[in-house]
């Protein structure tokens, strides 16, 4: 696919132009559905092979792809889904969920300088417990992932679906970290007094202490840990710079994802803002749930206050024309008053998004907005139609 971007309208010329679309952006505003649409409808009208990653534990995607479940290994949506769909596919749609552990497994395989140390590492008593907590491991791993999904070639399009925005902080700086961590102060402080079998005498009253509390073997452990991880340094360091090259290359683009109520919209600007400060690509804003242009309109407002105003007089005139049985005046008066309130209440609603949504247009060149709907997604049929609505 070519990274060119400079005449990108909308998301299918954005899907068709980059290799990495990384979908981001607050928790409840449809952020893992409109990933999941987007590599649908990739997969379904640009008949290229898709790869729909998530890294949010959430597992709503799995029922609406039609899956019982998936994991760390990519599983491919059978064809037969898209054609219950009423879609012919010429693509194909795979979907895979972030396993922690497994892939930090693969990884030690992947970096260790040998099969001993390999070994070591993945025996190593603390190793389970510590790359769960490991310098935010589940976020270093979902981008060491990305990459290597990336760097395979098997897909031309990876959409990535990450977890909220704040943690999605972390996710773009786990990289960073990791390298950061093999040369910290913290870690040679670690493993100096195991590696020299020596402590200096302000640190022996620490390990005196830590011996009696931890046990000597626990200590071991941790050093020998560490000591094990310091030998990938030279590879780790290599694979997160390389990463973060993939994160701000041509190739790579960023949809934020949002509702245009008042959180979701701070979140918005704050990660389009930390995009543009490190230099990434923003492709796209969509944002869910948005009120009818309709209410908007003078005419409806019109409407509205003649309906509070003269709630009495047109239920009086109403009143004859609904059959049997007979309404009361009394109520289709209130019925009426009470929905032109609602109207009114809707456009002030409506009236403060259309603020939000101008405000927010100023950071993407592309805007797509999806209107409120009144039940879920929860098939490949309605992430197809999602995907249509903002597609072109």
């Amino acid at each position: 696919m070519s990274p060119t971007t400079d005449n990108v309208r909308t998301i299918e010329q954005l899907c068709t132009a980059k290799e990495v679309v990384i979908s981001t952006g607050s928790g409840g505003v449809g952020k893992t559905t409109t990933a999941a649409a987007i590599g649908a409808t990739a997969a379904a009208n640009l008949g290229v092979k898709v790869l729909v990653l998530t890294v949010d534990p959430a597992r709503r995607l799995a029922t609406a792809l039609g899956l019982e479940r998936f994991g760390n290994l990519e599983v491919e949506v059978p064809r037969e889904a898209f054609a219950e769909a009423g879609v012919e596919s010429e693509g194909e749609l795979w979907v895979a969920m972030l396993d922690t552990k497994a892939s930090w497994d693969e990884l030690i395989s992947q970096h260790a300088p040998d099969r001993k140390t390999r070994n070591a590492i993945l025996s190593n008593p603390l190793y389970q417990n510590i790359t769960s907590k490991f310098v935010q491991s589940h976020d270093y791993v979902a981008m060491e992932r990305l990459y290597e999904l990336h760097a395979s070639g098997r897909y031309d399009l990876i959409v990535v679906d990450t977890p909220p925005t704040r943690n999605a902080v972390d996710f773009l700086d786990a990289p960073e970290r990791m390298a950061d961590f093999f040369s910290s102060p913290l870690l040679r402080w670690l493993i100096t007094p195991y590696r020299s079998r020596m402590m200096n005498f302000a640190s022996k009253p620490f390990y005196s202490i830590a011996d009696r509390i931890l046990g000597s073997q626990f200590l071991e452990d941790i050093a020998e840990f560490f000591m094990l991880f310091q030998t990938m340094y030279d590879g780790f360091v290599e694979r997160a710079q390389a990463v973060t090259a993939l994160l701000g290359g041509p190739q790579t683009t960023f949809v934020v994802v949002s509702t245009l109520e008042v959180a979701p919209s701070r979140e918005a600007r704050f990660f389009c803002d930390l995009l543009s400060e490190r230099g990434y690509h923003l492709g796209a804003l969509v944002l869910n749930k948005v009120l009818p242009e309709y209410l908007l309109e003078r005419s409806g407002t019109d409407a509205a206050k003649v309906m509070v105003r003269d709630a009495e007089k047109l239920a009086g005139e109403l009143a004859g024309d609904l059959g049997k049985p007979a309404v009361k005046k009394s109520h289709l008066s209130h019925v009426l008053s009470q929905a032109g309130s609602s109207y009114l209440n809707y456009q002030v609603v409506a009236r403060r998004e259309a603020e939000q949504r101008s405000e927010l247009s100023n950071y993407a060149q592309l805007v797509a907005a999806v209107p409120y709907m009144t039940e879920d997604i929860h098939s490949l049929s309605g992430l197809l139609g999602l995907g249509e609505r903002i597609w072109t």
